[in-house]
C-alpha cells in the first residue's frame, strides 16, 4: 500500500513546529523507506521555500564510515540547509526553540564557483570552493528519542536544525583536510575528538559525493552555498548552560553557548 507522504511530511514539520518528537516514521508507516524519505524531504522543502526561506546551502550526514556499517548503508545522506537555521555569531542558542538537540563539529566549505556537472572530479570540487571555516552543526530530531533509521532521519532533513560558522576562514592550500585534528570541549571538559580522515577519509570526498547527488536530484550546487561537510568525532548533547569550544586545526576557535 503506498504511503501517504504528504501526511508525513505534515506529521513532521507538525512536530518541528510544536517541538513535539513523534514516533520512528519506520515504525508508524511499514515498508517506508529511503527513496520514499527523500520524496517527503523535498515536499517539507518546498514547504519551507513557500513560507520564505531559502536555500543557502547543504548538509551531509552519515559520514563515517562507523555508523555506516552500525545503519547498514554504505553512503551519506543529505539536508538542506535554510537562512533562518544560520546562528553564526549570535549570543547564544535557545534550547527552548529544540527538542533534542545534539552538537557536532565539523569542517564547512563555501562555493565561490557552481558545482553543476554531473561527475566532478576532486580537482574540480576544490576549485569551485572559495574557502573553508570551523563549523558547529546544531542537529536535532523530531523522531523519539533519537530512535532513527536512515528513512527517518533523511525524511526529517537529516536531522538538521541549526549551524555556526566561524568567521576565520582559510584557503584550501592552508589546512590539512586529511589529517588536520578537532577537538571540542563542554564546559571546559573535552567531549569529542577526531581528524578530517573521519569524514569520508577526507571532507573533500564528502563533498564530491554531494555535489554528485545534488545534481541526481535536480538542486545542483550553486555560487555562495555553503556545505556542512560532516562531522569530524562524535556528537554531544546540548541544554541550557552548555557552552562548546571547537577547536579544528588551522582555525581559530569557535564558540557556542546555550541558554
Amino acid at each position: 500500500m503506498p504511503h501517504d507522504l504528504k501526511a508525513i511530511a505534515a506529521a513532521l514539520a507538525e512536530a518541528r513546529h510544536s517541538r513535539t518528537p513523534i514516533p520512528p516514521v519506520t515504525e508508524t508507516s511499514s515498508g517506508f523507506d529511503v527513496a520514499s524519505a527523500y520524496a517527503v524531504q523535498e515536499i517539507n522543502t518546498r514547504r519551507r521555500l513557500a513560507a520564505g526561506e531559502r536555500i543557502v546551502g547543504r548538509k551531509i550526514g552519515l559520514t563515517s564510515p562507523a555508523v555506516q556499517t552500525q545503519l547498514g548503508v554504505n553512503e551519506p545522506d543529505y539536508g538542506m540547509l535554510f537562512d533562518v537555521d544560520d546562528v553564526s555569531g549570535a549570543a547564544s542558542v535557545s534550547v527552548a526553540g529544540l527538542m533534542q538537540p545534539k552538537v557536532e563539529a565539523e569542517i564547512a566549505f563555501i562555493l565561490g564557483k557552481p558545482l553543476n556537472q554531473p561527475n566532478p572530479s576532486l580537482d574540480e570540487v576544490a576549485s569551485a570552493i572559495d574557502c573553508a571555516a570551523a563549523a558547529m552543526e546544531i542537529v536535532d530530531s523530531a523522531i523519539a528519542d533519537w530512535r532513527i533509521t536512515l528513512a527517518d532521519t533523511v525524511a526529517d532533513n537529516a536531522s538538521g536544525a541549526k549551524f555556526v560558522l566561524g568567521k576565520d576562514r582559510r584557503k584550501l592550500s592552508e589546512i590539512d583536510l586529511h589529517l588536520g585534528g578537532m577537538e571540542m570541549l563542554l564546559n571546559g571538559k573535552q567531549v569529542s575528538v577526531g581528524v578530517g580522515a573521519a569524514c569520508l577519509g577526507n571532507p573533500l570526498n564528502a563533498a564530491q559525493w554531494l555535489a554528485r547527488k545534488m545534481v541526481e536530484v535536480g538542486r545542483p550546487l550553486g555560487a555562495g552555498d555553503i556545505i556542512l561537510s560532516g562531522a569530524l568525532g562524535p556528537m554531544c548533547n546540548a541544554s541550557p548552560g552548555s557552552e562548546f569550544t571547537v577547536y579544528v586545526q588551522g582555525f581559530k576557535p569557535l564558540h557556542v553557548a546555550f541558554a
